[in-house]
């Protein structure tokens, strides 16, 4: 199977969106205390930061196939299936809504394993629930959608040790499932690409909403959402 891997980076376009603003802080909240103190970080995917901006920023490199977030001579235009550095090269690697772009699965997954230091920690997130597929996904590029146990066998077998998952998005979740709803019942609009933005009200909402989630899911696993969150340590 040829290795296929989908740009993203829609946050570049639209940074505002309620949902990227969430998203940081619930990554945050879920999986800041796996950052420590790291030398090297790398970032695969989210060169322009919406949800890695809290990492530590020095010893940050950064990998995207979308280059308009990438800064010249520090960061690298590559696919996260053929990343260009040495094994053990790194002592954090971040892959938030990264591993769904990529096919094969088991290739993304072992390039972000073999770059991490023995001891080193990988922060992943993933879009969550395959029968919450929607033509949303298939413009975004994605392969799959995850359960939690998949992603959790998908890290475990490169030889990680999984410390947390959890699902995040968890208040706004009812809200996600009636829009899933909505776009199988409508017909699917070929043109649409710009992320639909809510009511003033309703992004409100959201955001109030997930605020209250970013201080639950810094305590406890949250058993619903639609995404999936992983911290996980290479062993030494």
């Amino acid at each position: 199977m040829r290795p296929v891997e989908q740009p993203g980076s829609s946050s570049i376009d639209d940074p505002t969106y309620w949902w990227f603003a969430a998203r940081n802080d619930l990554l945050r909240a879920a999986l800041e205390r796996w950052v420590g103190r790291p030398e090297r970080v790398l970032d695969v995917g989210s060169a322009d930061a919406p949800s890695a901006g809290w990492l530590p920023q020095s010893g940050r490199v950064a990998v995207d196939l979308d280059p308009r977030g990438l800064v010249a001579g520090r960061d690298a235009c590559a696919s996260a299936l053929a990343l260009p550095f040495r094994d053990a090269s790194f002592d954090l690697v971040a892959a938030f809504d990264v591993i769904e772009h990529c096919e094969p699965e088991a290739r993304v997954v072992e390039e972000l394993a073999r770059v991490l230091r023995p001891g080193g920690r990988l922060l992943v997130s993933v879009p969550a629930y395959q029968w919450a597929w929607s033509d949303h996904d298939v413009r975004a590029g994605h392969h799959r959608r995850y359960t939690r146990r998949r992603l959790v066998a998908a890290i475990e077998r490169q030889g990680l040790q999984v410390e947390r998952a959890t699902h995040a998005f968890a208040l706004v979740f009812p809200m996600f499932v009636a829009e899933r709803v909505v776009r199988r019942l409508r017909p699917p609009d070929p043109g649409a690409g710009r992320l639909p933005r809510p009511a003033p009200a309703v992004d409100r909402l959201l955001r109030a909403l997930c605020r209250t989630e970013a201080r639950l899911i810094t305590r406890r696993d949250l058993p619903w959402g639609s995404s999936v969150l992983v911290a996980a340590v290479k062993p030494g």
